[in-house]
């Protein structure tokens, strides 16, 4: 737990960072893809939708308390899919302590007859009293109906708060689209695994996808605050709006997992001993949708959902006025000596008044260096600036007789002694 701890407090520092809101076109492409598998299983292979959507026979058996188990069920649905009636794919599940609930298919008049013969015979019940330990009723669509058209209203309406609440903490729509273009990345690959596993879709199921909501727009939405927090007065921070989103994702991310993990495990156990120890529930419908939602939740609110809002906010002038100075504050670090011009052979030497003159004959320019008369005129010395510009450095005249050096091989001031020199 340390080493995560001083990961976490490296990423929020800055001092560590991972890129994700680089590699646009690849993790679009992964959404892209797992979106359209999907679409793909929901139109190939379809939901299968319970009795409580598409109308059936629900069969109640009333029991003695210590049959009233859940191994007795799971016995019970077999033999009543292997009872070569159409009942499609038969559900039963415990109701208290007291009665066995068997759900099929809309079965006609024979076809019921026919099954309540097979259960009484399942569970020890004498015909004589068939008629009075197993009721029989039948669920019609319309409730099915009522059901979908009311949980579209829902999340119609949460969606909608959720867009005007995310416009008026943030004053920013862009965010509100970004958010919503990642729940409806996640509720269709939720769907699809949903579709893929063939459980069932009961009123437990949707309210595991309206709790799904929450959770993915929950994440995202903190997310987001912190997008908004880096990103404020973006003229005066050396950064682009790239990596200050980058920056803010790397800053929530340990929050993100830690959340996530927390939520999952339970729900985790939940799937399990549902799925296995007790087998066909509601409590499977509603932990498999939960399960799956937060887990690509967090995958969106991470990869998908500041990738999308940095994508919008890309064509604004302050982003993009960002992002120049970013660049050439790059190219000034890769190369400071970038802006100094390159030598050339004819550049030249001075500046100012020597610029753009041509330079004399070669002849004249050792006339003039020299001193010697041009034309009858008395010589005039040369200017120190001459001098300067055919030898380089110029010395000082010597106060003091010159003499050869042995040591250095030139010519310089001699050295007298202190009772020979001029007072």
């Amino acid at each position: 737990m340390g080493k995560f701890s001083r990961l976490g407090n490296d990423l929020y520092a800055g001092r560590r960072s991972y890129d994700f809101i680089g590699r646009r076109a690849v993790f679009y492409a992964i959404s892209a893809i797992l979106v359209l598998c999907a679409v793909g299983l929901v139109g190939g292979k379809g939901l299968n939708f319970g009795i409580e959507f598409t109308g059936g026979t629900q069969f109640a058996v009333n029991l003695p308390a210590d049959q009233v188990t859940q191994s007795n069920a799971e016995d019970l649905r077999e033999t009543v899919a292997d009872a070569g009636i159409e009942t499609g794919d038969p559900s039963v599940t415990t109701e208290g302590d007291s009665r066995l609930i068997v759900q099929v298919q809309e079965l006609g008049q024979a076809d019921t007859d026919a099954l309540i013969e097979v259960i009484a015979a399942a569970q020890d019940i004498a015909p004589a009293d068939a008629s009075d330990d197993i009721s029989v009723s039948a669920i019609g669509a319309s409730l099915g109906a009522q059901l979908a058209q009311r949980a579209a209203i829902g999340v119609g309406v949460f969606l909608f708060l959720v867009v005007l609440f995310i416009w008026a903490y943030s004053r920013e729509w862009k965010m509100s689209v970004a958010a919503l273009m990642a729940l409806f990345h996640d509720i269709v690959i939720t769907v699809g695994i949903y579709a893929l596993s063939g459980f069932s879709v009961t009123p437990a199921a949707v309210t595991g996808f309206l709790a799904i909501l929450g959770f993915s727009l929950y994440d995202t939405v903190v997310v987001f605050d912190k997008v908004r927090e880096n990103t404020a007065n973006l003229r005066s921070k050396r950064t682009t709006y790239a990596q200050a989103a980058n920056l803010a994702v790397n800053q929530t991310l340990v929050r993100s997992v830690n959340t996530s993990v927390v939520a999952l495990i339970p729900i985790g156990a939940i799937l399990y001993v549902s799925a296995v120890q007790l087998g066909s529930s509601s409590l499977q419908d509603l932990a498999l949708v939960q399960f799956v939602g937060m887990g690509v939740g967090v995958y969106s609110s991470v990869f998908l959902a500041p990738r999308i809002l940095v994508h919008l906010k890309s064509n604004e002038d302050d982003v993009k006025l960002a992002e120049k100075r970013a660049k050439a504050r790059a190219r000034a670090a890769a190369d400071p000596y970038a802006s100094v011009p390159s030598f050339t052979e004819d550049m030249p030497i001075g500046a100012g008044a020597d610029e753009g003159v041509e330079p004399e004959d070669d002849e004249e320019h050792d006339e003039h260096e020299s001193g010697a008369p041009d034309d009858g005129e008395p010589a005039r010395p040369s200017s120190t600036r001459s001098e300067a510009m055919g030898s380089g450095r110029v010395a000082p005249p010597a106060r003091g007789p010159m003499g050869q050096s042995n040591s250095s091989g030139r010519v310089q001031p001699s050295r007298q002694t202190k009772s020979q020199r001029k007072k």
